[in-house]
């Protein structure tokens, strides 16, 4: 048993080490085609280290395209989107963990299934409704679309951490005069921050990588988000992988950014100090 334990000592970090070399692998790519000049891209034989160090294609992607643009629509898109998932989620979320009425599972199936829809199915319906709301080539047609399709996903979440949060805390609540949507503010919500932080990072990160319904929706360059922007350095006959790679660097520092903002939440307990024993 001893030796047992000895070996899982030793073998567990190399593992872990192992796993991560391997997902960093393509990031270090890349940070290093990033940093080539378009004849090392496509040299013969290609080199993994570039012999010439362009740091100037950083610079290069904000002239050659409208970068600061796109990176505004995206931060447009899924910020509104997510502001918008919440809105609509939490008290549709606190209704189902809460309220008992019949048919309850079968909502929450209903739910489910939702999420197996994808929008490309519902393509052709959503370019006629966003049309007849007058919402083409509008970011704001990105916002509600991408809040419809999260939506789901958002209650279901939710509604699971609502219904771990004691019914007794609301009680408490109610009989020190609170209402039942000021028991909702000061009880449930700080002690659901683990879950809405969740739902925040899903969403968020799903409306800033969606591009199927942005290349359909929009048209005009200055409205364009990332995903659908950086197909600019994508020509008939080469692509200019430099610029790719630099412009998806550019794109993920955001979405770091607010995972370390908001990293700590995500650690912290759901209901730590809420209940004494």
């Amino acid at each position: 048993m001893q030796k047992t334990g000895k070996f899982q000592k030793i073998i567990n970090p190399v593992l872990a080490y192992l796993l991560f070399v391997v997902l960093l692998f393509p990031y270090v790519i890349m940070i290093l085609t990033s940093l080539k000049s378009k004849e090392e891209v496509y040299s013969i034989p290609p080199t993994i280290l570039p012999q010439h160090w362009v740091f100037t294609n950083f610079l290069d992607i904000w002239e050659k395209v409208p970068l600061s643009d796109y990176l505004l629509n995206t931060l447009i898109v899924a910020g509104g989107a997510t502001v918008l998932t919440l809105i609509c989620a939490i008290p549709a979320a606190y209704a189902m963990a809460r309220m008992k009425f019949a048919g309850k599972k079968f909502y929450m199936y209903l739910i489910m299934i939702t999420q197996m829809f994808s929008p490309i199915v519902l393509l052709v319906g959503l370019f006629r409704e966003i049309q007849w709301f007058g919402l083409m080539d509008s970011v704001w047609g990105l916002v509600l679309t991408n809040a419809a399709f999260n939506q789901a996903f958002a209650v279901w979440i939710l509604s699971g951490y609502f219904s771990t949060i004691p019914y007794e805390l609301e009680q408490a609540a109610w009989l020190d005069g609170c209402t039942k949507a000021q028991a909702l503010r000061k009880i449930i919500l700080p002690l659901a921050l683990p879950g809405i932080i969740t739902t925040v990072i899903f969403v968020f990160i799903a409306a800033w990588n969606e591009f199927a319904v942005a290349l359909t929706f929009i048209s005009t360059e200055e409205m364009k988000p990332l995903t659908v922007g950086i197909y600019a350095f994508f020509g008939m006959y080469d692509v200019q992988w430099q610029y790719v790679f630099a412009t998806s660097l550019v794109a993920i520092v955001p979405v770091v950014i607010l995972f370390l903002l908001i990293e700590k939440y995500l650690i912290s307990g759901l209901t730590a100090g809420g209940v004494k024993d």
